[in-house]
């Protein structure tokens, strides 16, 4: 069973087939979010510790952290940032961390400050990307998200997209790191813009798993990019390509119907011992008004009566010995 292993300093998250879907925290990133940007630059990172305590206590297994902040030379201005910000971070929870970046310099430099076992994000197909990632994944023995894009950008070819992942799992080997060290992004297409895109990455995902052995992850709102109410779309979304067999997603917890969505497929999905989590999360969740009273757990009788028992009241006794 593919096992990849992602650590703080004091606890350890696993992203496998058998374990809960994971999710990885996507707020701490200001892509598209000016005021965090400024914030940032200014060195002002309250923003960023709230967003880093209430996504893990809104349910995160692994905290994403990204600081680039701005297009201007972010290899002289990213590194620093990002060191400063992944070590406020640790020392405010105790979650595994991802580095985020697209410049190398940072994710080293970011790797040098990480507690544990942090995941990278990411490596490409691209040749260049292949030779400055591969090197510090092995060197700091870390296990890496790879993007299925190269040089010619991203495909609408879902076997264009394995191909490329295949690439990448192979040249991972080559430098001496397994499979359970790879995450592969199958890259998820909004659906708005492409019929297909769901049906595309279930197929992608159940391949990946099958063909490669690797465990998987998305952006996932990327589904439901320029459509009203995404986050149906979403919350839709994820039991769905949980059941493909992926095995983690960067999403924002703090929404609470997607996380009743990853919650509940791993109830489903029997990754949820008991339905410990579940029950810790929703025990006093109140139903809304004009729910099916509950027939389990004693909250109440309920007469049903059957076609051709001439009316008699059935179920009671049952109910009954079912609550005790």
């Amino acid at each position: 069973m593919t096992h990849t292993l992602v650590a703080s300093a004091t606890k350890e998250v696993v992203i496998g087939f058998d374990q809960p879907f994971r999710v990885i925290g996507e707020r701490i990133n200001p892509t598209g979010r000016k005021r965090l940007a400024a914030e940032m630059v200014e060195g002002n990172f309250e923003t960023v510790k709230k967003d880093a305590l209430e996504q893990m206590g809104a349910g995160a297994d692994i905290l994403d952290v990204n600081a680039g902040v701005t297009a201007v030379d972010p290899n002289q201005t990213e590194p620093p940032l990002l060191v400063e910000t992944l070590k406020i971070v640790q020392d405010l929870v105790d979650l595994p961390l991802s580095i985020d970046s697209s410049v190398t310099s940072a994710i080293k430099a970011g790797l040098e400050v990480a507690n544990g076992r942090p995941l990278v994000n990411s490596v490409t197909g691209e040749e260049e990307k292949l030779e400055a990632i591969l090197p510090l994944v092995k060197q700091y023995d870390v296990p890496v998200v790879a993007i299925s894009n190269d040089e010619t950008g991203i495909s609408m070819d879902p076997d264009v997209r394995f191909a490329v992942a295949k690439k990448i799992v192979e040249r991972a080997a080559d430098h001496g790191i397994p499979a359970h060290d790879i995450v592969v992004d199958p890259l998820v297409m909004p659906i708005g813009a492409l019929g297909d895109a769901g049906r595309q990455v279930f197929t992608l995902v159940r391949r990946l798993r099958d063909e490669l052995g690797v465990n998987t992850t998305c952006g996932l709102s990327n589904i439901s990019f320029g459509l009203p109410h995404r986050h149906g779309i979403n919350a839709a979304f994820i039991p769905m390509v949980i059941a493909s067999g992926m095995t983690s997603a960067i999403m924002n917890p703090c929404r609470p119907g997607e996380m009743e969505a990853v919650r509940g497929a791993n109830v489903l999905n029997g990754a949820d011992a008991d339905c410990a989590n579940w029950i810790r999360n929703y025990r006093d969740h109140v139903a809304p008004q004009g729910a099916m009273p509950a027939t389990l757990g004693g909250a109440q009788d309920v007469a049903i009566k059957p076609a051709g028992n001439g009316g008699r009241r059935r179920g009671g006794r049952a109910a009954r010995r079912g609550s005790a």
